[in-house]
C-alpha cells in the first residue's frame, strides 16, 4: 500500500531501498522557503542499521502490511532462542539479539506474537506486562517521605528498576517490558 511521504507515523514498518525499516521517529518540518518534507528516522528490521531520511509530501513509499502469528517460548541454546508455532508445533530458532532487551523477561513457556515478512521472523512481540520476583532492594533512607521516591531494586533475570519504598525483597510486582517500569505489585 503506497502511502505519502507525510503521512508516515512511528511503528510503521516501510519498503524503502529494498529493505524493511520500522519508523522510530517523525518530525514535520515546514522551512521557510521550499515545501514542507517529513524527516524519518528508521531502523532496519533485517540488519538492525539506522537511518535519517527526508519524504516530501510527494514522495511516496510503500508500507508493509507483517503477518502474525502465535508462537511459545521454550528455551535458549546458546545465543538462540527456541520458539514453537503452537498451530504446527514445529520449533524456530531465533538470535537473542532479535529481541534486544526485552529477551531479559521471557519466561518459560510465555506466548509471544512473532512478525513475519515473506514467511521470515523479523520481530518478536512479548506480553506489555510480566510479573517478576524482587531478589535485592535497597532500605528506604530515613526521612525520605516524599511519594515520589523511588528505590533501586534487581529482579529475578537481573534486570534493575526503581519501585516504591514499600516493595522489599522477595516480593513479586508486575513490570513494564519495554519501559523497564515498575507498574503494581503483582495479586
Amino acid at each position: 500500500m503506497k502511502i505519502s511521504g507525510v503521512d508516515i507515523r512511528p511503528g510503521n514498518i516501510l519498503e524503502y531501498e529494498k529493505g524493511i525499516w520500522k519508523v522510530a521517529k517523525t518530525q514535520h518540518t515546514q522551512p521557510g522557503k521550499g515545501g514542507a518534507y517529513m524527516q524519518v528516522e528508521m531502523k532496519n528490521l533485517i540488519d538492525g542499521r539506522k537511518t535519517n531520511v527526508r519524504f516530501r509530501s510527494a514522495d511516496t513509499i510503500e508500507k508493509v502490511r507483517l503477518d502474525t502469528k502465535d508462537f511459545q517460548y521454550l528455551y535458549v541454546e546458546g545465543d538462540m532462542l527456541v520458539f514453537m508455532d503452537t498451530d504446527t508445533f514445529e520449533q524456530i530458532q531465533l538470535p537473542a539479539d532479535l529481541l534486544g532487551d526485552a529477551a531479559a523477561f521471557l519466561q518459560d513457556g510465555m506466548q509471544v506474537l512473532l512478525e513475519m515478512w515473506e514467511e521470515r521472523p523479523i520481530s518478536v512481540q512479548l506480553p506489555e506486562q510480566v510479573e517478576a520476583t524482587i531478589v535485592e532492594a535497597d532500605a528506604v533512607v530515613k526521612g525520605q517521605t516524599a511519594s515520589s521516591s523511588y528505590k533501586p531494586a534487581v529482579l529475578d533475570n537481573g534486570v534493575r528498576v526503581m519501585v516504591p519504598p514499600h516493595i522489599e525483597s522477595g516480593t513479586r510486582i508486575v513490570v513494564d517490558v519495554y519501559e523497564k517500569t515498575y507498574v503494581r505489585k503483582a495479586d
